[in-house]
């Protein structure tokens, strides 16, 4: 569960001709499709992008949103570079096992929370568990490091206990969350974060309509997982598993109901930083970084290691574009 492409972010909302480049000023409620990306080869794995888009590439300090399924298939990515950036992978079905370049041999299950840190730089496989096909289902997320932590030592973590959060009912039965990154509700997960963060699992009862406690100083976005589910932001909106609906900042709280029961992620945070430039499995501040990311993994030296159990085999780095990569600007 990785990028195996380094395409760029396609806008899936109409652009404003006139709009500035800006942050988010205020609360919004703006849907958004994620696309396919066909990876196709032997993995021939079915893959939905809701993050980055090209009007909105972070929310928070989360540049990317993968959703690997629902399917059945064979999962084998090879080991692959990775730079400035956090993967935080949330499984729903299916067992992977991950294997990386500090040591780390650790299989992926439902109800943990798996996180790699890169730093400077990691690299990693992931392959499903047997030789035949099987199902699989997944959020793969990217967390773009600050400047004070994307230079430093790699790093791998797994936490197979979150906390649970009763989320209050409007009407209906209360619903639950599972704290996955960060502080949600009060509660914090035992992950390590570098940035004001949230990353929680929802889960919506059948009938029910449930007050969200949000942050005002941070932006949030929330991505359907199943079930139906209509949020209440302002008109009502109904979210279901290929978007994503960002929600803005100055909110601090949202409203969401189902009638058959629904699972929804929320993420968000405090605006990052900095904008940044991510082109495939790296995420840095300069063209000229990437390059020397792209170059060090080509070149097989120690920067990235070498992934415990495989031999030679590896993922090669895409070819350059033939401009200067430049930061990602947000233009909603």
């Amino acid at each position: 569960m990785t990028r195996l492409d380094a395409d760029d972010a396609v806008a899936t909302a109409p652009r404003q001709a006139q709009e500035p480049e800006s942050g988010s000023d205020g609360p919004r409620a703006l849907l958004l499709e994620a696309r396919e990306v066909p990876l196709g080869g032997v993995r021939a794995m079915s893959v939905r992008r809701a993050l980055p888009q090209r009007d909105l590439p972070l929310v928070g300090a989360w540049c990317f949103l993968d959703r690997f399924g629902p399917q059945v298939t064979r999962m084998r990515v090879e080991p692959h570079p990775h730079i400035g950036l956090q993967t935080v992978t949330w499984p729903f079905q299916g067992d992977v096992r991950h294997r990386d370049s500090i040591g780390s041999d650790v299989m992926v299950r439902r109800g943990a929370l798996n996180l790699m840190t890169s730093g400077a730089g990691i690299s990693h496989s992931e392959y499903s568990l047997g030789e035949e096909a099987a199902p699989l289902d997944a959020l793969q997320l990217w967390v773009a490091l600050p400047e004070s932590r994307r230079h430093g030592a790699p790093a791998f973590e797994q936490h197979a206990e979150l906390p649970q959060v009763a989320v209050p009912a409007v009407s209906g039965a209360e619903g639950a969350a599972a704290v996955v990154l960060g502080v949600f509700a009060g509660v914090a997960s035992p992950a390590t974060t570098f940035t004001p963060i949230v990353g929680a699992e929802i889960r919506v009862p059948a009938g029910s309509r449930l007050r969200v406690p949000l942050d005002p100083a941070w932006e949030h976005a929330l991505v359907g997982v199943d079930g139906d589910l209509t949020v209440h932001a302002g008109d009502d909106v109904v979210l279901d598993d290929v978007h994503l609906l960002y929600l803005g900042i100055a909110r601090d709280e949202i409203e969401v109901s189902s009638t058959g029961g629904a699972t929804v992620f929320l993420l968000g945070g405090e605006p990052f930083e900095d904008d940044i430039v991510m082109w495939w499995n790296f995420v840095g501040r300069t063209h000229d970084e990437i390059v020397e990311a792209r170059d060090a993994w080509e070149a097989g030296g120690e920067r990235f290691g070498h992934v415990v159990d495989h031999g030679d085999e590896r993922i090669p780095a895409p070819p350059l574009p033939a401009v200067r990569l430049t930061r990602r600007r947000r233009r909603v």
